[in-house]
């Protein structure tokens, strides 16, 4: 597979249509070509212990981010036609569909690949396969897990390895 767009999303809190960041990693002819990071004001808009301890984004980091309908207008275009890959593309999937509904958005039917199943064909003795773990064993090094961008970057690179 050459030409895909590996997208990420980071949640505030526990609902699906709280994504407060969103990563997107465009490849074209098996190199990448377009990356593009957004925070996004979350809704609802408040913040859970957990997802901050995760990802490290809170509150004062999104109050003046724009809302979602905003940021997928800078990301559609960069994506259409594209295959999106996500590493557990059920999460990451069910963020773009909930926030799709959230916002009254009509949602384009995205076709989505998951490098996570993928990597339990490529690496089935694995001793996990977290994102950061099969993106290792690709080559890759991600040093700043839990970024929306870092972690489309890895899964990006992981795909051009396994799918």
């Amino acid at each position: 597979m050459l030409d895909f767009a590996a997208i990420d999303f980071e949640t505030a809190n526990a609902e699906r249509t709280s994504v407060c960041s969103v990563g997107v990693v465009v490849v074209r002819g098996g190199q990448i070509v377009d990356s593009f990071y957004s925070l996004i004001q979350p809704e609802p808009n408040y913040y859970l212990y957990w997802n901050t301890h995760v990802h490290g984004l809170t509150r004062a980091d999104t109050d003046r981010a724009p809302v979602f309908p905003y940021v997928w207008q800078q990301i559609a275009p960069r994506i259409e036609g594209l295959t999106l890959v996500a590493h557990n593309k059920a999460f990451d999937e069910s963020c773009l569909k909930a926030v799709f509904r959230c916002y009254q958005m009509d949602y384009p039917d995205y076709h989505f690949l998951c490098t996570c199943v993928a990597s339990r064909r490529a690496f089935p003795s694995a001793p996990n396969h977290q994102l950061h773990t099969i993106a290792a064993l690709c080559g890759y090094d991600l040093r700043n897990h839990h970024h929306a961008l870092a972690d489309a970057e890895a899964c990006a690179r992981i795909a051009l390895e396994i799918l």
